[in-house]
């Protein structure tokens, strides 16, 4: 039976407090671990994020059981490199992952997360683990990348880059679409294992049902892996859940708001079948295109495709009934590479020497944190964020009075800003990486 310590925040205990009393709770072996990632969500879209517009109370549920923190952060602004970031617990840099594959990229025979990396379910099937991954991979289409050769058992998703979420001719569904929306679908069927498949049910939930059938005929230790394609496009949405918005008038917000509560359900179907035991994450991948899904990052700057707040900082909940207390709001800075980090040490694996991430179960150590893709590039270290975005001069902000970057303060702190660049010279992973972009 798993304990849940209960402690009102205004209790004054530090966090090393905190996760001591939570580990000396005594569970029974390796913890079940499902990590979630939604696609495409903007900072500002669920309500324990502050939005009252779309209710979300699977997903803030584990905000109320475990933690939210409020600067969690992804490696990139885009899919691919970000899944290959927090999938190995190691930045992209320095494996030379920092492209975004669309199209037909992903059919390059070459093209996919490296070999030569190990991934969190490899470690985790080591370990005993039963290992399943449901949605969108992204990590390589072509066979020696494919998930069932990468650590995990079970795979039933698509390989690419997004998915249309009903099938063809895509009846029953309401579609808001680009008139140059891509062909999700072309060369990138739905697969059960390998086998390509027609799914009949709106995508989103059927990921669900998926995962928590693999719940159901898994004993424990159980890994599942569960990278939504919504809130990615193209967006579509059944009309039981667009009835939910009707008062909502513009049309693309309400297909977004649909297609937003359909995940918020997915995640409760998959919630209820969890073990006792079990440690959650909630991430999304980078953040919202406003422009595209309507998928707001307030009160950050900028979106998806961008090194501002807006692309890399990303809803972070984590919960672990009986070794994480419920109801915290955490305000230091995170990363998704702590997530391999902390699985692996609830799993009793040893931290690889060479993770870039850290545990959550314990106290983080000071360190700057890092991003790039092309010229771009990033670098936060304290309250102090230094970033070149679309060809300008290196910016400056301190993110504690000012985490919506209005505020350049690069020519009034130029020793602040020469050492973080500094930083990024000497101590980037790009750096020791001899400077690979992918």
């Amino acid at each position: 039976m798993a304990i849940v310590v209960l402690m009102p925040l205004s209790s004054g205990v530090t966090r090393r407090q905190l996760f001591q009393l939570a580990a000396g709770q005594a569970l029974a072996g390796p913890p079940d671990i499902i990590f979630i990632v939604a696609d495409d969500l903007g900072y500002g879209e669920l309500g324990c994020q502050g939005n009252s517009e779309i209710p979300t109370p699977h997903i803030d549920s584990i905000a109320r059981n475990g933690i939210r923190f409020t600067q969690g952060y992804v490696t990139a602004p885009y899919c691919a490199p970000s899944r290959a970031g927090f999938l190995t617990g190691r930045y992209q840099s320095r494996f030379g992952y920092e492209q975004n594959v669309t199209g037909k990229q992903n059919l390059n025979p070459e093209t996919g997360l490296p070999l030569t990396e190990r991934t969190l379910a490899s470690h985790l099937k080591t370990a005993g683990y039963r290992t399943a991954i449901f949605g969108k991979w992204h990590l390589g289409a072509t066979p020696k990348f494919h998930p069932l050769r990468r650590g995990f058992d079970e795979f039933h998703g698509f390989l690419h880059e997004g998915h249309f979420f009903v099938p063809p001719p895509y009846n029953g569904a309401t579609s808001y679409l680009r008139t140059n929306e891509p062909p999700y679908d072309d060369h990138n069927p739905i697969q059960d294992g390998e086998a390509a498949i027609t799914e009949p049910g709106y995508l989103t939930q059927a990921t669900a049902q998926r995962a928590a059938g693999f719940l159901r005929r898994s004993g424990p230790p159980a890994f599942v892996y569960l990278p939504f394609n919504a809130v990615h496009s193209p967006m579509q949405a059944t009309p039981e859940y667009l009835a939910r918005f009707r008062h909502i008038p513009d049309l693309h917000r309400r297909v977004f708001a649909a297609m937003l509560a359909s995940l918020d359900d997915a995640v409760g179907e998959v919630l209820r079948h969890a073990r006792p035991n079990t440690l959650v994450f909630f991430i999304s991948d980078n953040g919202g295109p406003t422009a595209e899904l309507t998928s707001g990052n307030q009160p950050l700057r900028g979106g998806k495709g961008q090194l501002y707040e807006g692309g890399i900082r990303v809803p972070f909940l984590v919960q672990w009934a009986g070794r994480i207390p419920p109801g915290q709001t955490r305000d230091e800075p995170v990363i998704s590479l702590d997530i391999a980090a902390t699985c692996l040490e609830a799993a009793g694996i040893a931290r690889p020497a060479n993770l870039d991430g850290h545990s959550l179960l314990k106290p983080l150590p000071a360190r700057p944190l890092f991003w790039r893709y092309g010229p771009n590039e990033a670098v936060r270290e304290g309250a102090w964020k230094l970033v070149r975005q679309g060809g300008v001069q290196h910016q400056l902000f301190n993110l504690a009075g000012d985490p919506a970057e209005t505020r350049d303060l690069a020519a009034s702190q130029p020793e602040r800003a020469a050492a973080l660049r500094r930083l990024l010279e000497n101590e980037a992973p790009w750096a020791s990486a001899g400077g690979v972009k992918g």
